[in-house]
């Protein structure tokens, strides 16, 4: 099923052969509530139930009870500028489903901490709009003369 070429086989130490396997499993947060021990994931389209069991249980030592996969039609779309029809390419979604003692959370990527540092830089930003914009009405009829010109 791989469309990878591997190195030809040499003898000698160490080996430097490498097998990767052309699938991949990306973690995405769902758009409607889940019960706590389901995951969804959006997985390669060559991907099996099998694949997906054995992709979580040996490499990542995760559990799995039962897994459900959708093959999902991607979006068409409009070019804005020609006008003709573009179809995104389809995927398959995998709800994972763990163990009734374990839980998944997602972590959280924007503490309150984060936030509030935030709000200080977007208030450093208006006071400095604020006076940008007192700056430039000062001198409306000198347009494209710079403030520190003065007569």
């Amino acid at each position: 099923m791989s469309s990878r070429w591997y190195p030809l086989y040499r003898q000698g130490n160490p080996q430097l052969r490498v097998f990767l396997p052309n699938f991949f499993m990306k973690l995405v947060k769902p758009a409607e509530q889940q019960p706590a021990n389901v995951v969804q994931f959006v997985v390669s389209m060559q991907m099996t139930k099998f694949d997906i069991k054995n992709y979580l249980e040996k490499i990542y030592n995760v559990p799995v009870e039962n897994i459900v996969t959708h093959v999902k039609m991607g979006n068409v779309v409009r070019n804005k500028l020609k006008g003709y029809l573009i179809k995104e390419d389809d995927y398959k979604v995998a709800y994972v489903t763990l163990p009734k003692t374990e839980k998944f959370e997602f972590p959280d990527l924007f503490p309150e901490a984060k936030q509030e540092e935030e709000d200080k830089q977007m208030e450093q930003l208006k006071a400095l709009e604020t006076e940008w914009d007192k700056n430039t009405k000062r001198h409306r009829h000198r347009q494209g003369v710079p403030t520190w010109f003065g007569v």
